[in-house]
């Protein structure tokens, strides 16, 4: 299974590695693959954006939020691939951290108006980069929710999540990328506003 990482920060590294390691065929998407910062990646995991795309199943989307709309744009034609929405929709004002939309609706469906005939899933979003990278390291596996309309690919998504270390959870429809947005603000304030670091995630547990 081809899977393109669109962007290679520290979120698209964290699930390029990750996918790589659990067998995965991963190529990562820039929009300049020779650049320096990515020189720690292997080369032939480098491409252009609709490069990496071309021949993939399966499109994840690690960009930051207002690039977002311009990246899927430039990848061509996604219908009838997985796209896998890892970004917040997260701003800052006077006031502090806030959601750029996600009221009415979610970043999750706004990429899916602009990913035409792709099946969206949103998830991936809810924890920080060096959790994604140790998912396995957890004591308990921590959850991670996955939402998305389309119910003959969701197993494909939860098994990717899976195979990450996560414990991979059914979040409904792609709708309640809403519910899952503003988890992201709970783990960034409780993170760096808190004092909890980012060697925390969130898990779901049931008593004896």
């Amino acid at each position: 299974m081809q899977i393109a990482v669109i962007g290679a920060g520290s979120v698209g590294q964290a699930l390029g590695q990750g996918w790589s390691k659990a067998g995965y065929s991963v190529k990562f998407g820039v929009p300049d693959p020779k650049a320096a910062k990515y020189q720690s990646l292997p080369a032939q995991q480098m491409a252009t954006p609709s490069a990496a795309t071309a021949n993939a199943e399966i499109v994840v989307l690690a960009t930051p939020w207002p690039n977002t709309e311009a990246a899927i744009r430039g990848l061509g034609n996604l219908a009838g691939k997985i796209v896998i929405d890892c970004t917040n929709p997260l701003m800052r004002d006077a006031q502090g951290m806030s959601l750029a939309i996600g009221h009415s609706v979610s970043a999750g469906e706004r990429v899916a108006q602009w990913a035409k005939g792709a099946s969206v899933f949103k998830t991936l979003n809810h924890t920080g980069a060096d959790n994604m990278a140790n998912a396995a390291r957890f004591p308990v596996k921590p959850a991670m929710f996955v939402a998305g309309d389309d119910a003959a690919k969701k197993p494909s998504v939860l098994k990717l999540v899976s195979d990450l270390g996560f414990a991979a959870i059914d979040a409904g429809p792609l709708t309640n990328a809403r519910l899952l947005e503003p988890l992201a603000m709970l783990w960034i304030d409780q993170a760096f506003a808190r004092g909890r670091g980012r060697d925390f995630a969130f898990a779901v547990v049931k008593r004896a």
